[in-house]
């Protein structure tokens, strides 16, 4: 004799999932105990698009030299990926660092650096051309990428920023 199951209807599923339910959740606080919030676990607070950034920060960029370059690109995306949309980053351009916004730089600018600026942009960072350095260049906005913002002094800039509560970076 073969034993036979019972047809399962509606309501038992129903209750079978409810079960396993509570079953899976008293589990799980058997064995983690109480869980942490995500401040105690060192997380933002939830945020929502268009929310402003409780962090800002701002980099120089002034020199030709491709490793320092990196450097500041690679803290860049450092800041990023440990605020998250909650940092706001500004790379400030000006004297010889204002080759790697530039369409056709006179300077050599390493492939890597002109893609990891485009990458950081993609992920909100700034980057601003000084003005004064564009115009003893001989260079306008079509000179350096459609994102760059073109300031007026890259150091009136750098002030300016630091009023508004950026923190400064350089080195």
């Amino acid at each position: 004799m073969r034993f036979k199951f019972p047809k399962i209807g509606a309501v038992d599923t129903a209750r079978r999932r409810l079960l396993s339910a509570a079953l899976a959740g008293g589990g799980l606080a058997a064995l983690g105990g109480s869980r942490k919030t995500r401040a105690e676990e060192g997380l933002d607070e939830l945020r929502f698009p268009g929310d402003p950034a409780d962090h800002k920060l701002l980099y120089q960029l002034n020199k030709a030299d491709a490793d320092y370059h990196r450097h500041i690109l690679f803290s860049a995306g450092a800041m990023l990926r440990k605020y998250g949309d909650n940092v706001d980053l500004v790379v400030v351009c000006f004297a010889e660092g204002i080759h790697v916004l530039a369409e056709h730089p006179e300077r050599p600018v390493a492939d890597d650096v002109k893609e990891r600026i485009s990458s950081l942009h993609q992920y909100g960072v700034e980057f601003h051309a000084c003005g004064n350095t564009l115009k003893s260049l001989g260079w306008s906005a079509i000179d350096i990428v459609p994102f760059a913002k073109i300031v007026e002094v890259g150091a009136a800039d750098i002030m300016e920023l630091q009023e508004q509560g950026y923190a400064y970076l350089a080195w």
